[in-house]
């Protein structure tokens, strides 16, 4: 599933194709089940004629702005991607188009369906459960640590809970903890405020890396899940501990431990990450 660097990568690429300033001239929903909660009729009512103001990020998902302040938001889920083309693409398994102004058509593709697009009037009213954003000046070292102490639960849970702290999954949470040497199953209120300055400077400095980097890819290579240009991610070769299961710790040479946390797949270093 594309993580927070992914997405603000799929954003960017948006952003630099020149889709703010276009007005959606045609909607046309393929699968229903693509659009939540409202029916495709009204779906393609509320869109057509509407001019997409501007493209940002909310934790992972991908937020267009519309003309009068609605937002039009995209969860990707595991195979969902954006093509951006002259006329459409005709594939089976492409679910939502929407054709702007100038003639392009950005197509929504996703073998699964898991992905979900959505409409809501405000900020406040798609995204209220949501936490802070890890890169966000806003969140101090001083209230990541209050945050962490208000928590019994286990640091790898809690971080790639979305209520907790927006934008992390499994690959950053693993390499975050890593790099900071932390247990994925110590729990958060025992984590000292200098050992939660480190893991905070840690997610940052990752997700930094990581979106200049594009992502990482994984699976077939589809890099970074939506990006018009198909240029893949490369932080997959920066990866040290996600993946890397029998393979040698970069900074002791003991060998990635592979574990199961909160029902997710864990990696990290037995030596370097004592619990």
């Amino acid at each position: 599933m594309p993580e927070l660097p992914e997405v603000e990568t799929v954003v960017r690429d948006l952003a630099a194709a020149d889709i703010a300033g276009r007005r959606i001239s045609r909607v046309e929903v393929l699968h229903p089940s693509v659009i939540a909660p409202l029916t495709p009729r009204e779906f393609i009512r509320r869109l057509t004629g509407r001019r997409l103001a501007g493209i940002t990020r909310r934790a992972k998902f991908i937020v267009f702005q519309l003309d009068d302040g609605e937002l039009l938001t995209l969860h990707l889920r595991m195979t969902g991607q954006l093509h951006l083309t002259h006329g459409g693409r005709g594939d089976k398994h492409d679910h939502l188009h929407l054709t702007l102004d100038d003639g392009r058509t950005l197509t929504y593709h996703d073998p699964r369906r898991f992905g979900r697009w959505r409409l809501g009037r405000n900020a406040a009213e798609l995204f209220h459960a949501l936490g802070p954003e890890p890169l966000d000046d806003a969140l101090t070292p001083a209230d990541f640590a209050q945050r962490l102490r208000q928590h019994h639960r286990q640091l790898k849970p809690l971080l790639l809970d979305q209520t907790f702290l927006a934008g992390l999954g499994n690959i950053y949470v693993d390499e975050s903890l890593f790099a900071a040497r932390l247990h994925p199953r110590r729990r958060a209120q025992t984590v000292k405020p200098e050992q939660a300055q480190v893991l905070l400077a840690a997610i940052r400095k990752l997700l930094t890396a990581a979106i200049r980097a594009r992502g990482t890819t994984l699976g077939l290579g589809e890099g970074n899940f939506a990006s018009p240009y198909h240029m893949h991610g490369t932080f997959k070769l920066k990866l040290k501990a996600y993946g890397r299961t029998g393979e040698p710790c970069v900074r002791c040479g003991t060998a990635i431990k592979r574990i199961v946390v909160g029902q997710r797949s864990t990696h990290f270093c037995p030596a370097c990450q004592k619990r």
